[in-house]
């Protein structure tokens, strides 16, 4: 009973005492590392990419595994797991320890996917590799259709990526978004062997044919400097490109 005694007895102290803790407890509060929303979820790491043409098991041994071998051991990976499908497209998620870096994780995954670059097929490093942040964890799913059918699951994915993907991206607080099953305007051609075989052609040859025909080139300007007489204007060339 003496204590309590002693701050009765002297009121002063004990309001001189009690201001200190309060000027400590406001000082420790913005320190101390506490969120209002903990991180609940491990951190991961996806890197993704596309090998078109491709079958699922030729991704997954000419592509997904070279880059795990090098990515694997990284500082902090608790796990990882990859995804190859039949639409020549992989991914690769690295899931670390909980209060990892995720800028540091993420510089460390790129130099070992740089690393195993060289390995890789050359379509492959030619549309290129992603290192990016994620949540494993879905925040919203939205489904876009056509009520009156109109229009078709191409338009529709091809919309998403034009006109919503970019406006959705620049919320705050959205990390990344994803067209499942989407669909892009593209090119295929199928070959002939018979043909082919009769002409002396190889798929390469047809394939250096086609990129051959599909260059879009910088023509240069008219009357631009340094010229000995140069005009009242400067004209763009233009080219039938593609």
């Amino acid at each position: 009973m003496r204590i309590p005694h002693f701050f009765i007895d002297r009121p002063i102290f004990a309001s001189v005492i009690s201001i200190i803790f309060v000027i400590l407890g406001g000082v420790a509060f913005v320190r101390l590392p506490v969120a209002q929303y903990p991180e609940i979820a491990p951190p991961t790491i996806t890197v993704t990419g596309q090998y078109p043409g491709a079958s699922a098991d030729v991704v997954a041994s000419t592509v997904a595994t070279p880059i795990e071998q090098q990515i694997n051991g990284v500082e902090n990976m608790i796990y990882m797991s990859s995804n190859s499908t039949g639409d020549g497209r992989f991914s690769i998620s690295v899931t670390f320890e909980l209060g990892t870096n995720l800028d540091i994780a993420q510089v460390q995954v790129q130099n070992r996917v740089a690393i195993a670059e060289p390995r890789l097929p050359i379509d492959v490093r030619a549309i290129g590799v992603t290192v990016a942040t994620s949540s494993p964890d879905l925040m919203m799913v939205v489904h876009l259709y056509s009520p009156d059918r109109s229009r078709n699951t191409l338009f529709i994915s091809n919309f998403a990526t034009l006109e919503i993907t970019d406006t959705l991206t620049r919320i705050d607080g959205v990390g990344s978004i994803t067209v499942f099953g989407s669909r892009d305007y593209a090119m295929r051609i199928w070959l002939d062997p018979s043909r082919m075989q009769t002409l002396g052609l190889t798929a390469g040859d047809v394939v250096v044919a086609l990129q051959g025909q599909n260059v879009q080139v910088a023509s240069g300007v008219l009357n631009q400097p340094p010229m000995d007489k140069s005009g009242a204007f400067q004209i763009s060339v233009q080219t039938l490109g593609r």
